[in-house]
């Protein structure tokens, strides 16, 4: 299909499967998580680290898994960064068999996706061996209205999903990821249609040797598939357990099927089947449409809107909540920059039977 030319949407828009984020009441109080920065600057001045910030900020985070950070007074990443690792203390660089996202400052990231896409609920690298306990966002632009980010509550999500026929399923079998990475060099010198992810970014080679190997080193399944696509796969647990509450949690969701890209500029109009991620049950069968609507409902149900203004710093803990946006219409003039920066890696250990 020619690029600029009318477009075809493959699925009837009632079965595009788009969150609603929230119930329109915060599913855990913003007073439990928000650290007014007021109350630790000094004599007005931008906020700094200090030990009573760093016991207040990390008191929230053992207790609520979730951390605001307001009124800081500050406008610069680095100045930020400086407040969130007060709990983030092991920072994460971005490795071979994720997918890597630009960096704006050093060990500080762009969130890495179109704005005007909407980023499904997710636990943070859930698609691979090695993944993170925490990922903090610090807050450099944002428009005057909207662009929010949501978490929801997974410990929550995860009883209601194992209430359900869907979440038993899950328990027994399993998830796939099945991820295809495109080549870069069939897209010199043209428009990046259907693209999510080059596999010369995601496993940071060039040589396709390499790069089959760092996937294997990531614990994914990987071969070579026409066009030089990178296609790897990974089954594991669709839930993880979790040391600090000695439970196993829910740690997978929709953001890992080809509905994230319902909204994706240049692969919205991709069909189903030929889209760049796919996620199924362990065995490789395939998920009922109303399956997935349950998947994205079960964290609708239990969402929790940060609003962010310049010099927030917010951290999520990686298993406790997950998180997303909707998607976002910037007006003339405006722009939205959050800084990410990774929380220290873990191996997945999948679950335990007497965790449930």
């Amino acid at each position: 299909m020619a690029i600029g030319t009318a477009t075809k949407i493959f699925a009837p828009l009632d079965d595009i499967i788009e969150p609603k984020w929230w119930t329109g009441v915060a599913a855990i109080s913003p007073e439990l998580f928000t650290i007014d920065g007021n109350q630790f600057r000094v004599h007005g001045k931008p906020l700094e680290p200090s030990a009573e910030l760093a016991q207040c900020m990390q008191k929230t985070f053992d207790d609520i898994g979730l951390v605001h950070v307001i009124n800081t007074g500050l406008t610069d990443m680095q100045a930020m960064r400086l407040i969130a690792t007060q709990v983030l203390k092991n920072e994460r660089q971005y490795e071979g068999g994720a997918n890597p996202r630009k960096t704006l400052q050093p060990n500080v990231y762009e969130v890495g996706a179109p704005l005007e896409a909407s980023l499904h609920y997710h636990h943070e690298m859930a698609y691979i061996d090695s993944s993170t306990t925490m990922v903090s966002f610090m807050c450099n632009k944002i428009p005057a209205e909207g662009g929010y980010t949501f978490v929801s509550d997974n410990v929550a999500a995860t009883e209601s999903i194992l209430a359900t026929e869907f979440g038993q399923k899950l328990k027994k079998l399993g998830i796939c990821y099945h991820r295809d990475l495109t080549d870069r060099l069939a897209f010199q010198n043209r428009v990046e249609y259907g693209v999510y992810n080059h596999w010369q970014l995601s496993m940071l080679t060039d040589n396709q040797d390499e790069a089959i190997a760092e996937a294997r080193s990531r614990g994914l399944t990987a071969e070579w598939g026409n066009d030089r696509k990178l296609k790897t796969r990974y089954t594991i647990s669709a839930f993880e357990y979790f040391p600090h509450l000695d439970r196993n949690l829910l740690y997978s969701s929709m953001a890992d099927d080809g509905a994230w890209f319902d909204s994706w500029p240049l692969v919205q109009h991709v069909a189903p089947e030929d889209r760049p991620l796919k996620l199924t049950f362990g065995d490789l069968s395939e998920m009922t449409r109303a399956e997935k609507q349950l998947f994205i409902d079960v964290y609708d149900q239990h969402g929790i809107p940060i609003p962010w203004k310049v010099g927030d710093v917010a951290l999520i803990c990686n298993y406790r909540f997950a998180h997303g946006r909707p998607g976002i219409q910037l007006k003339e003039g405006e722009d939205r920059e959050l800084g990410v920066l990774i929380g220290e890696s873990f191996n997945r250990l999948q679950t335990f039977d007497d965790k449930w």
